[in-house]
């Protein structure tokens, strides 16, 4: 089968960075599903892995976590899909990717494809989806409101695919303000057709501006990008009893200043349950249903920003590009692989 990978980790702009291969179609066995790719879309993960894991010696490392295909075989313990299902999902960081052909999934990580998108439209949304979800109702529990409280929650980085899900959630399944964070007029207008309720710009104190606004101290702050630049104002701006999440990787973090304000410090990663098996990794695909029904009810949106064409290696390598040149207005996909 076709696929793309790579053996050493090297900057984009190397034609070797990422390259168009051949390997075995791989089998199904236990709960995996064998999935044939329709569409793929790239996240910030993709560039972060292929910068850093060193494959065996020999091998090839193929990345790629979120997804839209076909049922094409089951494994023996399958029990909730069956060939010919559209599905969408986001994937295990410790097994091989989405970027080629035909995938193996474990069938519990899995949702079923919206009926309402296209392969492009449903491949932009599982990570950011899950991660978005498990943020907002796992981590920081936002339905709980923080006493004293106006409910209201500020999402920094907001034009980005995680923050592009995390305003339409909270929007449609709560009563909270949401503040995004933009600083160009083009993902201004993006956060605020999502539903931000104000719009704050990240390149300037966040503070003072969240001080400016209504809304009086927030009870909750998601971070997804540069947490280690905003952290001192996020212990500012932040109500007492507040609970403050993030995504990204800060070189360091130092959670001392949160204690006297008594806030609570959440992280996650949506590969967590897939990574060590967790006894309820089955909410993944529950939860990947809920969202799906959503958008096909008209309430959620795509996050699709850019579609780049084929899934090539060429492609792929625009794709990590433009995500780490920190631009990138919602999510980037791929659609099919050349005839």
């Amino acid at each position: 089968m076709r696929a793309i990978g790579y053996q050493t980790p090297l900057p984009i702009e190397n034609p070797a960075s990422l390259q168009d291969i051949e390997l075995p179609k791989p089998a199904p066995s236990g709960r995996d599903l064998l999935v044939e790719i329709r569409a793929v879309s790239v996240n910030p993960v993709d560039t972060k892995v292929r910068r850093s894991a060193t494959p065996e010696a020999g091998q090839w490392r193929v990345l790629g976590w979120d997804a839209a295909g076909v049922v094409v075989g089951t494994g023996p313990d399958v029990a909730d899909f069956s060939v010919g299902d559209e599905v969408f999902y986001a994937g295990a960081i410790n097994r091989s990717g989405t970027n080629a052909e035909f995938h193996l999934v474990d069938e519990r990580i899995v949702g079923r494809k919206p009926r309402s998108l296209n392969w492009a439209e449903a491949a932009a949304l599982p990570l950011t989806a899950i991660t978005a979800w498990e943020m907002l109702f796992d981590r920081l529990d936002v339905r709980r409101p923080v006493p004293g409280t106006t409910p209201s929650i500020l999402i920094i980085g907001g034009a980005g695919g995680v923050s592009s899900m995390a305003i339409q959630l909270t929007k449609v399944l709560t009563d909270i303000t949401v503040i995004a964070t933009a600083s160009r007029p083009e993902t201004q207008d993006w956060v605020t057709s999502l539903g931000a309720d104000y719009v704050i710009d990240h390149s300037k104190p966040l503070a003072e501006q969240v001080a400016g606004l209504p809304t009086g101290a927030p009870g909750f702050v998601f971070s997804t990008t540069q947490t280690d630049r905003h952290l001192a104002e996020i212990v500012e701006l932040l109500a007492p009893l507040g609970h403050f999440g993030l995504i990204d990787d800060p070189a360091e973090l130092n959670a001392v200043p949160l204690k006297r304000k008594s806030l609570s410090l959440h992280w996650e990663l949506m590969f967590t349950r897939s990574l060590f098996g967790t006894a309820d990794i089955s909410t993944q695909g529950k939860l990947l249903n809920e969202v799906s029904r959503l958008l096909d009810e008209g309430r959620l949106r795509t996050t699709l920003g850019k579609n780049l064409g084929a899934i090539t290696a060429a492609n792929l390598r625009e794709a990590h590009a433009l995500i780490e040149s920190g631009q990138a207005k919602g999510k980037i996909v791929l659609e099919s692989f050349p005839a």
